[in-house]
Order: structure tokens, then C-alpha cells, then sequence
């Protein structure tokens, strides 16, 4: 999955400090993309420019290397460089520099979408001892948004359920949605597969988490069992497709970076 770089380990202690000569410094433009140079066959950020227009917060480490965000748009004058989507990225590198890249991105959304207060109105500040941002006005503390989802791999026999979104990610998946306002992560799996397709479900069981800073998420998978005859009824606003699928008949997506396909690739191979 995206954040396994073993050996090497993300550090996103806070530090306040400045950016050095050796330091990447990762920048987006106003959609969201981020600038890299991918011509040598893999993701490579820019260092530090000594461009003083813009503020430079420190990020986190991944071992010694360090990373810091530009907080406003940022140019080059490198050809090699270019503003590539998450997912142009997602699509064609793997490895700790993409992890970088979806971490980072996670931070510039949450510091982009809180430039002022959501109480007076006020611009915020950095905090000057934790990863927040801080109104100088009426006090008010901002912290890192993490939107809570989960991904449910529902067994039926030999089966599992797989399905395909009516909109965007066009490749196989599994159940997945949004945990809401005093729900549990359980109580999240049985709506949203009732929701979505149908299905009631029983021993849930949880099986790993992977942060996806894509989304600003933090996705939690679980198992379950279908509990009936799994018929199905699918929300065909939200889906093309569902249907229960026999573990030889899997087709998995074309890469490795996502929870989700980790979790039918073992349900395909008989380890759950």
C-alpha cells in the first residue's frame, strides 16, 4: 500500500524550523497540483529556492530527508519541472516520493482551505508550538482535518462483493463511504452497505487502516458476512456495478498503492 516504505519511516512530528539549501520543497498551484520533474523515471521535488514571497512551512521527514510546503502558488523556471496531478502521479510511480506527494498534498489542502476563521472572520496564524492554525483575534485553533471512511470487503461463500463507482475511479472495488455524525466505524460498514447495494451484514471484523491523503482520509477495512441471501439491489446513483464475484474471477487494479486492493487481493488468494 501507499504508506508501506519500509525501511524507510515517516516522521510528522511538529518542528518549528526553517527550510535549508538540501531541503524539498514541495508547491501547488491553485488546483492542486503539485511541481515535480519525472523525466529521470522517477518523482523528484525542488529544493529550496530562496524565494522570499512565499511562507515555507515544514512538513514532516520521511528518514533525513526533510519537507517543507509553500504556502502560495509557487513558478519555476526549470522546463523540467511541471504542475502534475495526484493521480498522474498515483497512476505511474510508487515508493516513498509518492507518499511524500500524498502527504503533502493532505497538509496544503487542510492549510489552503483554512486561511481564515471559521468564528470572526479573521485571518489565521501559524501556531507557534503544535500543527494548528491559530486566530490572533477570538483565540480560535484550527487543527488537520481527517475524514474517517471505511472499505468493507463483504463475504458470501466463496464470494465477495465487488463494485464499480457510476463516477470517477473507473476500476474494481469494494464498498466504501464516509463515517457520519455519531456513527461507529461498525455502524458505518452495515449502512453504507445497505446503502449501496442492499445487503445486510454480520460478524464485522476489522482488518488494517492506510491514511489517503488524496482525500484527506484516513480508511479503515474491514471484513463481513453477508446475512441472508446477499441479494443484491444496487444504488444506481452511486454505482455501475455490484455483484458477487468468486475468488478466481477477481480482477484486481493495476496497482498496489490502495487498501482496497489489498484487501481483494488476499481475499482472491484464499487468505481470508
Amino acid at each position: 500500500m501507499i504508506q508501506d516504505i519500509f525501511p524507510s519511516r515517516l516522521d510528522n512530528s511538529f518542528r518549528k524550523c526553517d527550510i535549508c539549501e538540501n531541503d524539498d520543497l514541495l508547491c501547488f498551484d491553485s488546483e492542486g497540483r503539485i511541481l515535480v520533474d519525472t523525466h529521470s523515471g522517477k518523482i523528484v521535488f525542488p529544493k529550496n529556492d530562496n524565494n522570499a514571497v512565499n511562507k515555507k512551512v515544514y512538513a514532516f521527514s520521511v528518514d533525513d530527508k526533510r519537507y517543507f510546503i509553500a504556502l502560495g502558488e509557487t513558478s519555476s523556471t526549470d522546463p523540467s519541472y511541471e504542475y502534475l496531478t495526484i493521480r498522474q502521479l498515483r497512476d505511474k510511480f510508487s515508493g516513498k516520493e509518492l507518499f511524500a506527494a500524498f502527504t503533502a498534498y493532505h497538509l496544503w489542502k487542510w492549510y489552503s482551505d483554512n486561511r481564515f476563521c471559521g468564528k470572526c472572520g479573521a485571518e489565521l496564524g501559524l501556531h507557534e508550538s503544535e500543527r494548528a492554525m491559530k486566530c490572533e483575534k477570538c483565540g480560535n485553533t484550527v487543527y488537520p482535518r481527517i475524514n474517517p471512511a471505511v472499505i468493507v470487503g463483504v463475504i458470501k461463500d466463496d464470494s465477495i462483493l465487488i463494485t464499480r463507482y457510476r463516477r470517477g475511479f473507473a476500476h474494481n472495488a469494494l464498498v466504501a463511504g464516509f463515517t457520519e455524525i455519531g456513527e461507529t466505524l461498525e455502524e458505518t460498514v452495515r449502512r453504507e452497505v445497505m446503502e449501496e447495494t442492499g445487503v445486510k451484514v454480520k460478524n464485522i471484523r476489522y482488518y488494517k487502516s492506510q491514511p489517503w491523503g488524496m482525500a484527506q482520509d484516513i480508511l479503515v477495512g474491514f471484513y463481513c458476512d453477508a446475512d441472508g441471501d446477499g441479494g443484491i439491489h444496487m444504488d444506481e446513483n452511486e454505482l455501475k456495478y455490484a455483484e458477487w464475484v468468486k475468488r478466481e474471477d477477481i480482477e484486481l487494479q493495476p496497482y498496489s498503492h490502495s487498501l482496497t486492493n489489498e484487501m481483494m487481493k488476499i481475499f482472491k488468494e484464499g487468505k481470508i
